[in-house]
């Protein structure tokens, strides 16, 4: 009787932190709707920003922030997934090898404007790529680079240890075997760690401040050595440097209305390919 009191305490304490975590997330997008829905026209969606950034649209800085995810994933996911598969397939297991885990951990904690000014010293100045896409990209692909590793190793190594050993028994090497069998059946779990590292890329304002961002531009970016706008960047403006927040205070709640919106549209390809793969290969997170 005991055990069964203290089983529905329990139950009940799970249901009530449930019910306020997606209390707290309902609430925060109908009030990012709410506020932002009375801007969304056709106009804002593909006009440039006009009248000190107090009326047009945003057009550039939806292109920018595309552009930015796209390049980050690019240049971090061969890396992250080239890395699991070293530290699970192929590392011996040691001291050194623990101490590499360990601290792509602890970077994964490593606040943003590190990498922001990591990304300004490293790809802006010493490598003069200047403040461009390219630098943005490579900045934010380093900040969510542990982010995907932890994923894919995580994936890598929830394939049945069985599947392995029926491929090298048919003769399969061993790279076959991770090509044609382990990173298929992991690719669900890989692609959860893409769905988090697009949220978070897309969102970051601090690497790209010092990489890639500028407040205003005329056009869109030519090249990837092109300065360019971004969501993040141009809803922290108009919220802090504007100098007429009864009008950009709205367009700053239709940017952020916008960002949710790409964060979900990219969120749902990936999570559309995971559940296609997860169900054809029947393992995977």
């Amino acid at each position: 009787m005991k055990k069964e009191f203290s089983q529905k305490i329990g139950f009940s304490f799970i249901s009530l932190c449930m019910f306020l975590t997606v209390l707290f997330l309902f609430s925060i997008i109908f009030f990012i709707v709410v506020n932002g829905i009375r801007v969304i026209s056709w106009e804002f969606l593909t006009q440039m920003p006009k009248e000190a950034m107090t009326a047009g649209g945003i057009a550039p800085a939806i292109v920018g922030t595309f552009y930015l995810t796209l390049g980050s994933i690019i240049f971090s996911l061969p890396l992250g997934i080239a890395c699991a598969i070293y530290l699970c397939e192929y590392s011996p297991k040691s001291y050194v090898v623990n101490i590499i885990r360990f601290s792509i951990n602890n970077l994964a904690g490593v606040p943003s404007v590190v990498f922001g000014l990591f990304g300004l010293t490293i790809f802006v100045k010493y490598l003069g790529f200047g403040v461009s896409i390219l630098s943005g990209s490579l900045t934010l692909a380093i900040l969510v680079l542990p982010l995907i590793i932890s994923a894919s190793n995580e994936a890598i190594l929830a394939v049945p240890q069985s599947l392995r050993e029926a491929s090298l028994s048919l003769g399969a090497t061993k790279w076959q075997t991770i090509k044609k069998v382990v990173l298929p059946t992991a690719l669900p779990g890989i692609l959860t760690g893409i769905i988090l590292s697009i949220g978070r890329t897309a969102g970051e304002t601090a690497p790209i401040l010092f990489t890639a961002a500028v407040f205003y531009l005329k056009g869109y970016p030519k090249s990837i050595f092109s300065e360019v706008m971004a969501l993040p960047y141009h809803i922290y403006a108009l919220m802090t440097e504007g100098l007429y927040p009864d009008k950009q205070v709205k367009i700053a709640f239709g940017c952020a209305l916008i960002l949710l919106f790409l964060v979900l549209l990219f969120s749902s390809v990936a999570i559309y390919l995971r559940n296609k793969h997860k169900n054809i290969y029947g393992y995977g997170n």
